[in-house]
């Protein structure tokens, strides 16, 4: 009985990884809505491990590097995002869609360890969705991309952010890294991060709160701060339980869609713009040019220069020599000729053998 089970118990860990290797992750999402989903690197241990391990109950906590793309193209769709700090920690993918569709995403997980390589599938098919007519964006100074996709960091921001719009009926629209929208990448020490930027939205109007942002004093304020002040917060405004969740209010946006933007007007036919009763006929040739000036310019010029640059510096080479051979002459005839004055005896006496003497008498 006990070898029964113990089979049964095998069969059922090769079926399960051999379908769980091959199954497709299926996921429904609206469009304008926050799309997250977490690459667990405990899910895909399981396809590097061989069975023995599995049956035994043994798991390593190898390293993991993830590749995402969409099938058939290099990189991910535009609305989709792909973040991981370290080969320990895990992945994620997030994004907001834009319009109803479908993509197949390709991942690869690649064990740092061992180098193998897992290959999960993930289908995510877009629905269209009415958006949401009044939304809010957010910076959040102290946090970083990948502490804020875990859903429970995402519970409490929301949490915080429904008290600030006085209303339950609030989603997350989107979540940016600051990185992504032009921010500078923070020295590595402690306390400095690189911020995010969350957006909201909501059936219901803005808050009072929320409507402050909006008026003169809150832009004087902030042009103070930008000056070394510090960001105000309003009386009866402050909601956020964890310190790491306050947001900044000077880079707070509202964005009412309920609005209907007015449609561009037509463009204006310019001199630029033909009719549409011309017809354009390109020259057969191009306009006739006089290269003489540009050939005078280009080569004669440099040509005159350069010959009488050469008959200067043949002059001095050649012409001016005279004086540094007399020169060399008379030093020659001071090293030879030697004058002595005559003595008591009257005689002059040659010193230096063939040296020309000249006496003095």
């Amino acid at each position: 009985m006990a070898g029964y089970r113990s089979w049964l118990y095998f069969i059922t860990v090769c079926t399960v990884t051999f379908l769980g290797a091959n199954a497709e992750i299926k996921f429904t999402i609206p469009v304008g809505k926050l799309f997250t989903y977490e690459l667990m690197r405990e899910t895909f241990q399981n396809d590097f491990e061989p069975l023995s391990k599995l049956y035994a109950g043994r798991l390593n906590d190898d390293p993991m590097i993830f590749k995402c793309n969409l099938q058939n193209f290099p990189d991910l769709p535009e609305w989709l995002r792909f973040t991981q700090r370290h080969p320990f920690d895990n992945g994620f993918l997030y994004g907001t869609p834009t319009s109803p569709g479908k993509s197949i995403i390709e991942i690869y997980a690649i064990n740092k360890r061992s180098y193998e390589t897992a290959r999960h599938i993930l289908v995510i098919k877009i629905v269209p969705e009415k958006i949401l007519p009044y939304q809010a964006e957010f910076f959040i100074e102290l946090r970083e991309i990948e502490k804020v996709l875990p859903s429970s960091v995402q519970d409490e921001i929301q949490s915080d952010l429904q008290k600030l719009w006085g209303t339950k009926a609030l989603e997350i629209v989107n979540i940016t890294n600051a990185l992504d929208r032009g921010g500078r990448v923070p020295l590595p020490l402690a306390g400095h991060f690189e911020g995010v930027y969350v957006k909201v939205g909501s059936e219901q109007y803005f808050s009072e709160c929320l409507l402050r942002v909006l008026t003169p004093e809150h832009t004087k304020q902030c042009s103070a701060k930008d000056k070394g002040g510090k960001d105000k917060i309003w009386s009866g405004c402050l909601f956020c339980n964890i310190p790491s969740n306050c947001i900044t209010w000077c880079k707070t946006e509202l964005f009412d869609l309920s609005k209907e933007k007015p449609a561009p007007p037509a463009p204006t036919m310019g001199p630029g713009i033909l009719e549409d009763v011309m017809e354009f006929n390109p020259p057969e040739s191009p306009p006739s040019r006089d290269y003489f000036p540009d050939y005078i310019v280009t080569v004669i010029v440099p040509l005159i220069l350069a010959i009488i640059l050469c008959l200067i510096l043949g002059y001095v080479m050649f012409g001016r020599r005279e004086g540094m051979y007399v020169f060399f002459l008379l030093n020659n005839v001071n090293e030879n000729s030697v004058t002595l004055s005559l003595g008591n005896g009257n005689e002059c006496q040659c010193l230096g053998g063939c040296i020309s003497v000249h006496c003095v008498g």
